[in-house]
């Protein structure tokens, strides 16, 4: 395990120095490259968790240690394994020993000794230290005091629940190609593989346990998608017929694109601005056997590619803080600012501006992001509303008969069966 604690330690210092887990997490990776399959995969659990608690475990690492600890790996590889002893389920004794291990490799002659008697100290007082520690907010739910307090300020009714969420493990919930089968049956055959599955609603089917795509039955087959619940709502507010000129603005990595072709024959345009990840779209085209044109070109400038009311929809999954969906990135509650809101706000309203000019009359534009912060969501779609004099909002139903939804003006609340996403459906008039 120690050398799991390493590569975590690594990564984790490699995000609260500024970088994503995305980038970091296989550097670290890199340093050890006689690491097993099972030692990866354990540094890899342990560094979201760490990042998960991290303002519980830093917190509890400051009243602990008598001086701030300089080095990056030691400080971090104590914030890994406090983390570990709070929330893991290894021994403590075990948890303690690897640590102590991990830090000889550290070559600081100091290291040893200090995350021995820290890690020590820390389960001797754990019991009566966890209360004090928890009248700090940022600690108490481990995210930054400024997300907390929006939220607070936004959701009143729930705030706390949305905090919550954000810190559990994420579903695993799966897209049901109806061109291949339906529901009903491929909860079977799941069943048949001894995999346990819940139906969500629509053609969602969450699973009880995470496992890794190749081990899906029919996956390559193309029966299936992983794609959150909330996620697939956007293919169903669209309801889109055939032979329709759809444009997906912000397609990587293509779960909506393929969503919107299963569920219809439609002339579909995928867009995005990086081209390595549009061939993730075309990947995932082929293995479903779909067709779209890819192109790749930023949303800011769609004017430049198309002539004017060129798509009959247009869904803007736009770029965003990603604040609804942060159990699945749990490295962005430390990566964002609070003036980063104010940047992407601005960023969604070119977006915006531009692809009303390609939006045919009488044609519909699904606004979208993975936000649970209204300049993003509401602000964001008041303010192009009062600028845009032939635009009308559309109000919407989205009924499961599950009660697996819940949704708010517009923004999905992150629960255990989705994620926070927002979803505006707006109008352009038919006639001047």
């Amino acid at each position: 395990m120690h050398i799991s604690q390493l590569i975590a330690a690594q990564a984790v210092a490699g995000v609260l120095n500024g970088r994503n887990l995305s980038l970091t997490l296989p550097q670290a990776l890199a340093q050890f490259p006689k690491a097993t399959p099972q030692q990866k995969a354990v540094a890899q659990d342990l560094s979201y968790n760490a990042l998960r608690f991290y303002a519980e475990a830093q917190a509890s690492l400051n009243a602990l240690a008598s001086k701030p600890i300089s080095d990056d790996t030691v400080r971090y590889l104590l914030i890994v394994a406090l983390v570990q002893l709070r929330h893991g389920n290894d021994d403590d004794f075990t948890v303690v020993n690897q640590a102590v291990t991990a830090a000889g490799q550290c070559k600081k002659p100091w290291a040893k000794g200090l995350v021995n008697a820290v890690l020590r100290n820390f389960l001797r007082q754990k019991e009566t230290m966890s209360p004090k520690i928890l009248t700090n907010e940022s600690a108490k739910y481990n995210y930054p005091k400024w997300w907390i307090n929006k939220l607070k300020t936004q959701y009143p009714e729930y705030w706390q629940q949305m905090l919550e969420t954000g810190n559990q493990h994420p579903p695993m919930t799966l897209r049901v190609n109806l061109r291949k089968t339906n529901v009903a049956d491929y909860l079977k055959v799941l069943a048949e593989h001894d995999i346990a599955a819940t139906y969500l609603g629509f053609e969602a089917v969450m699973l009880e346990k995470p496992m890794p795509v190749d081990k899906l039955p029919r996956f390559a087959e193309g029966f299936v998608s992983v794609q959150d619940y909330g996620a697939q709502f956007a293919a169903h507010l669209l309801d889109l017929p055939k032979g329709a000129r759809v444009l997906d603005a912000c397609a990587a990595p293509g779960g909506k694109t393929c969503h919107m072709l299963e569920l219809c024959d439609v002339q579909m345009t995928a867009m995005d601005s990086d081209a390595v990840r549009l061939q993730r779209v075309g990947d995932n085209l082929k293995r479903l056997n779909l067709l779209a044109e890819l192109k790749v070109g930023q949303a800011e400038k769609a004017r430049e590619y198309w002539p004017a009311e060129h798509f009959d929809f247009i869904l803007a999954d736009v770029p965003c803080s990603a604040s609804g969906i942060v159990r699945r990135h749990v490295d962005m509650k430390w990566l964002r600012r609070e003036s980063d809101i104010l940047l992407f706000a601005q960023q969604q309203s070119a977006i915006l501006q531009q692809l009303w000019q390609i939006l045919a009359k009488g044609g519909k534009l699904l606004y979208v992001t993975c936000s649970v912060f209204e300049e993003e969501n509401r602000a964001q779609i008041e303010d192009f509303l009062r600028k845009t004099p032939d635009a009308s909002l559309q109000p919407f139903t989205l009924d499961d008969k599950n009660n697996n939804l819940h949704i708010t003006n517009g923004q999905l609340i992150p629960s255990r069966q989705h994620d926070g996403l927002f979803y505006a459906l707006l109008q352009k008039n038919a006639h001047d």
